[in-house]
């Protein structure tokens, strides 16, 4: 079954020029796990925040299990469980009661919506936070309060928004295992905007990439790296100050000072590991192509 059936969305802002979404036409699966990747500016959270209904459409339209958004707002309201980037209406509210009163507004009864708070303060391992104020928390113990927040009362729908943002290797891991065990489980249908493309590439089932507004790839990542399954992905580690020559027909990405990122394809890897002064090169990784470099290719295109 189609939960969003997403037609020819356009969606522009006062004063700009250009599109924030340009004729996205997309559907996604009750049961899967849907994945939005684009730079920043790309208009993921423009989609997402019209898809939950908070941010108007200018032209196309997005029906929920069949039905126009507009036309049945209640629909997503009580099915769809939205984690923002940021959220400043549980500010005012203990972590407690923000998931009880959350669980309650979704339809549970009181004695329920307290043993759902227990259990969601167990699963997200922020029992000691239960009594703390929300706007005390630090900012990953505030992105673990919204995923709570955002499952209370178990919708079939969650809409997360870069779930993984300000945690610990630990945590980030704690989000995608529990991710996986609801889908599973529950069947929920899981759509999240991530930046962390290593990561999600262990959890997603499909995915999505923006550029500019533009829905350019869509599919599986196995199918989408079909593209790209001909590189590999070359990281350079070096002294900033004296960094190594390359080929001239290669550019390289670089992700900080001292380390970059080179895409080859397989026949241009023994040349450029000959061209290269390895007394320059303090270390170097030759890797498969990923769902991060998928995205790269796709993203800088023209």
């Amino acid at each position: 079954m189609i939960v969003y059936d997403i037609q020819n969305l356009v969606k522009f802002y006062p004063g700009q020029t250009q599109p924030a979404n340009k004729n996205i036409t997309l559907q996604i699966y009750e049961g899967e796990i849907f994945g939005i990747l684009g730079d920043n500016g790309a208009g993921k959270s423009t989609l997402i925040r019209q898809m939950v209904n908070l941010l108007s459409i200018d032209s196309g339209a997005i029906a929920f299990f069949g039905h126009n958004i507009i036309k049945a707002p209640h629909l997503v309201q009580m099915n769809v469980g939205y984690m923002p980037q940021e959220s400043g209406a549980l500010n005012n509210l203990t972590v407690g009661e923000a998931l009880f009163f959350t669980a309650h507004l979704r339809g549970m009864s009181r004695n329920d919506a307290r043993k759902e708070c227990d259990a969601l303060l167990d699963l997200w391992q922020i029992q000691e936070l239960r009594h703390k104020p929300s706007s005390r928390l630090s900012g990953g113990q505030r992105r673990l309060l919204r995923l709570a927040v955002a499952m209370a009362g178990s919708p079939p729908v969650l809409m997360l928004d870069e779930p993984t943002n300000d945690l610990d290797p630990q945590r980030r891991k704690l989000v995608w295992d529990n991710l996986r065990c609801i889908n599973q489980e529950q069947g929920t249908t899981i759509i999240l905007i991530t930046h962390d493309a290593i990561e999600a590439e262990k959890a997603i089932q499909r995915v999505g990439i923006l550029r500019s507004g533009e829905l350019v790839a869509v599919g599986r990542p196995s199918e989408l790296k079909q593209q790209v399954d001909r590189m590999l992905r070359l990281e350079l580690f070096f002294s900033p100050e004296n960094p190594p020559t390359l080929p001239p027909d290669l550019t390289f990405i670089p992700l900080q000072p001292g380390h970059w990122r080179v895409l080859l394809e397989w026949n241009q890897v023994t040349l450029t590991l000959n061209f290269l002064n390895l007394d320059m090169v303090d270390d170097f990784r030759l890797y498969s192509a990923t769902l991060e470099d998928l995205y790269l290719h796709y993203a800088q295109q023209a």
